[in-house]
């Protein structure tokens, strides 16, 4: 046994992990309102916690979520959050003890797939996961930003009521579309999660709402944010169902008085049309590309035979995973699926490489050039380039 004891955390000790989560962003512990909103994004049974001495100085949390994947299979998911340790604990592989625990305890569930958003990059790569999607940071001028004449126009946009909130934003993005891959299911314990700001008073957001022809197609959540000269409107949340959304939600934020910019604080999906929407292209700026799903395939055979696959020459590909021994093995890819097999390998890739190509938004043929991926047949790369590549990139915008 090590000094480090996990175990799973009952309800009356998940205030005190939530406490110590906040405390590792540098947060102070939530007031009770906050407190209220935020348990429930909890799921019973999913909280584990790390002791030393008696003393809990680690902890992590997770939630089922159905995630879309090439081919539009939804997959069951697990996303991994509120991973936190204690200040005065960190470097003595507290976070290693969860996570393996973690990956352990998904495995038993039957989960396929987890993913998270990671605070510090460099962190959560020798645990198995991968960078599956990025998206783009944009700022747009309010005073030069105007759409074209051309840009549909569909519908209405109007604010929600602050008692609305809770209930109108989660239906809309439950009718979207969850075609994209990434796309992510959001249960009653997301929506906890997401708004518990919101509640808590850390931040006031505004809601607008886009209908349609057909009804309610698109919303934003926003806030508001001081700067040196004047205010910016910063953009938390944005979904819609189609262009008219789109086109009709961007026309309202550029129209809202009193803010001299518009910003994301999440990332937006990097086919965003912004650009061609406005008369003028200069008027927006992409002002970084960040890393959105870190991907962690936890159980490779069910991920692999889940998406679809382009056409193309089948592929043997030999996966090592450190942390889930079972996964490890050669795996025959092709346009009618993939399975485990006996045969030589094409290709070698530990599994965090593999987590970076399974939704299309890294070509194997990059992760070689970069020395990530080892190519034991040259013609393999090539194919395996097509047997993963997807129409559109992987996207979630689905923060937690």
């Amino acid at each position: 046994m090590t000094d480090h004891e996990v175990q799973v955390l009952d309800e009356a000790e998940v205030r005190a992990a939530h406490t110590l989560f906040r405390a590792a962003m540098h947060h102070p512990p939530a007031g009770d309102e906050q407190w209220e909103h935020s348990r429930r994004a909890y799921v019973p049974g999913r909280t584990l916690g790390v002791r030393s001495g008696g003393l809990l100085v680690g902890t992590t949390t997770s939630f089922p979520a159905p995630l879309t994947v090439p081919g539009r299979a939804a997959v069951p998911h697990t996303g991994v959050t509120r991973v936190g340790v204690r200040a005065d604990h960190t470097r003595r592989g507290v976070v290693t003890e969860l996570m393996r625990a973690q990956l352990r305890d998904l495995a038993e569930r039957g989960e396929v797939l987890a993913s998270l958003r990671a605070s510090e990059a460099a962190i959560y790569g020798r645990f198995g996961y991968g960078v599956a999607s990025r998206g783009k940071q944009v700022t747009v001028d309010r005073a030069r930003a105007r759409l074209h004449p051309g840009a549909p126009v569909t519908g209405e946009v109007r604010l929600l009521a602050p008692e609305e909130l809770d209930t109108v934003v989660p239906e809309i993005y439950a009718r979207l579309d969850p075609s994209r891959p990434g796309w992510q299911e959001r249960s009653a314990h997301y929506w906890a999660l997401a708004l518990a700001r919101h509640h808590g008073g850390d931040e006031h957001l505004v809601a607008a709402v886009h209908t349609g022809p057909a009804g309610p197609d698109g919303y934003v959540l926003y806030t508001f944010v001081r700067e040196e000269h004047g205010r910016a409107l910063e953009i938390r949340d944005l979904h819609v169902a189609n262009p008219g959304a789109q086109a009709g939600l961007w026309r309202f934020l550029l129209g809202v008085d009193l803010v001299s910019r518009v910003t994301t604080d999440d990332p937006l999906p990097l086919d965003l049309p912004l650009e061609l929407l406005l008369t003028d292209r200069d008027a927006v700026r992409t002002t970084a590309v960040q890393d959105e799903i870190w991907l962690r395939l936890v159980d490779v055979p069910q991920a692999l035979a889940a998406r679809s696959y382009g056409a193309a020459e089948p592929v043997v590909l030999s996966v090592r995973d450190r942390f889930l021994p079972a996964n490890t093995g050669h795996y025959l890819i092709g346009p009618d699926g993939a399975r485990r097999t006996e045969a030589a390998a094409d290709l070698e890739l530990d599994v965090d490489t593999l987590a970076a190509l399974y939704l299309g938004g890294t070509r194997p043929g990059e992760l070689a050039e970069a020395g990530r991926l080892t190519v034991l047949s040259s013609p393999a790369l090539a194919e395996a380039d097509r047997l993963f590549a997807t129409g559109r990139p992987p996207w979630s915008g689905t923060f937690f």
